[in-house]
């Protein structure tokens, strides 16, 4: 077969005028195949089929359908990981084409208008409920809550997982939040979880909750409730959730709360505070880096908010707060105790003394117990009272204390009666 060139240098000397034989030999081709191709006339060469080349992604579209199949709500950057542990050498486009073909297609959605913040205007705070089962409890199926702020402006994110969503976790959050950022933004915006939001005035204004408003007051921020019904309002912070579930916490093993949040935290720190941010195309870190400067300063003072409850002490020496155990002294005698929460602090108090402080436990049936506060004495000494008898503390026995000789006196007298 000969190439395209060479057919239309034949056709070009034909149309000239040169005979088959002069054709042949400037052109160096046979007579025949000359001929053949002045009949066929303008007709491109047929080539047979190429082999199709294997695509880089090819020996993982089978884990790629599996991971999707199991776990459908898996983002294409966590898949696009995953494989680069495998030795993927490819592409994240690859990945994402792949994708989109076994994936169902996305409902259709009205147009949403996307609302920015000013560095250091605002953050946005919500909770989100998640179902796991810790290793260190496998027939136990736990409900944990993410608590996550995020930054308008950077879309920087801070969460952490809690086993609670009252007041005292919520005021510890956003103090964990603040200290690690650095500083507070000018607003806060809120769901109306009532841990926050306590209903509305007589003049339709929002009632906020008064430790929330003495936390604020601390910080210097304005928190300010969504409207009703309007869930896209907080849009920064609902999508996040979504992309923690899916690139996080989707097929990953957790021992116990403790070990989540330790997972968590380095995926913050390595994936989703340096990834260029799909909205704003920025990379969250460097553009968090120009809002920190325009938080505001943390204050001198440690928030010392505190909430007043009253607890009974069971016999084992304990007080129940928040589902853990705090103990009080051997020495308490009272039954009931006043206890005050703070963000970080647990004190116990009787009759208006400090009687035990207790770091502020994470988690359910968990107990902390100070050293100080188990003073067992064992008596093992014994007390003479008189010279013939002593007391077995212990026993309450008290034993006749008579000499040697007594004792023999006896033993001749019974082996005289025993005698025949």
């Amino acid at each position: 077969m000969i190439k395209i060139g060479e057919m239309m240098m034949i056709l070009d000397l034909h149309r000239q005028g040169l005979s088959v034989s002069a054709i042949a030999r400037e052109s160096g081709i046979d007579r025949k195949t000359v001929r053949k191709y002045i009949a066929r006339g303008l007709e491109a060469p047929a080539y047979g089929p190429r082999k199709p080349r294997q695509a880089v992604i090819d020996p993982f579209t089978a884990y790629l359908r599996e991971r999707v199949m199991r776990y459908p709500g898996l983002t294409g950057s966590r898949l696009f990981r995953e494989l680069k542990d495998l030795g993927y050498a490819g592409g994240y486009t690859a990945v994402t084409d792949f994708l989109r073909d076994v994936r169902p297609a996305a409902a259709e959605r009205g147009y949403e208008v996307r609302f920015e913040t000013p560095p250091g205007e605002q953050a946005q705070v919500d909770f989100a409920q998640f179902n796991v089962v810790f290793a260190d409890e496998p027939t136990t199926p736990r409900i944990v809550w993410l608590f996550s702020m995020v930054l308008g402006f950077s879309r920087l994110i801070w969460a952490r997982f809690v086993v609670h969503q009252d007041l005292p976790t919520v005021l510890r959050c956003h103090v964990g939040a603040f200290e690690a950022l650095g500083g507070a933004p000018r607003e806060v915006l809120y769901d109306r979880m009532k841990t926050a939001v306590i209903g509305e005035g007589d003049t339709g204004g929002i009632v906020y909750n008064r430790a929330l408003v003495d936390l604020a007051r601390h910080y210097g921020f304005h928190p300010k409730a969504c409207r009703p019904y309007r869930a896209k309002t907080k849009g920064k912070v609902e999508r996040p959730f979504r992309y923690i579930r899916e690139d996080f916490f989707l097929a990953r093993s957790f021992r116990n709360l403790e070990d989540l949040n330790a997972q968590l935290r380095h995926w913050l720190d390595t994936v989703a505070n340096p990834r260029v941010h799909a909205t704003t195309r920025r990379v969250v870190n460097e553009a968090f880096a120009e809002e920190r400067a325009a938080l505001r300063p943390l204050p001198l003072a440690p928030f010392r908010s505190v909430l007043k409850l009253e607890r009974r002490i069971s016999r084992e020496g304990m007080v129940s707060v928040g589902g853990n155990f705090y103990s009080v002294p051997d020495a308490t005698r009272r039954r009931v105790v006043e206890v005050h929460t703070l963000a970080e602090e647990l004190r116990i108090f009787e009759d208006g003394a400090l009687i035990a402080t207790h770091p502020i436990l994470e988690g359910r049936h968990q107990r902390h117990v100070e050293p100080g506060h188990r003073n067992i004495h064992v008596h093992t000494r014994r007390q003479r009272l008189r010279n013939d008898e002593i007391v077995l503390h212990g026993s309450g026995d008290r034993v006749a204390q008579r000499p040697l000789a007594f004792y023999d006196a006896v033993a001749r007298v019974m082996a005289k009666e025993q005698r025949p």
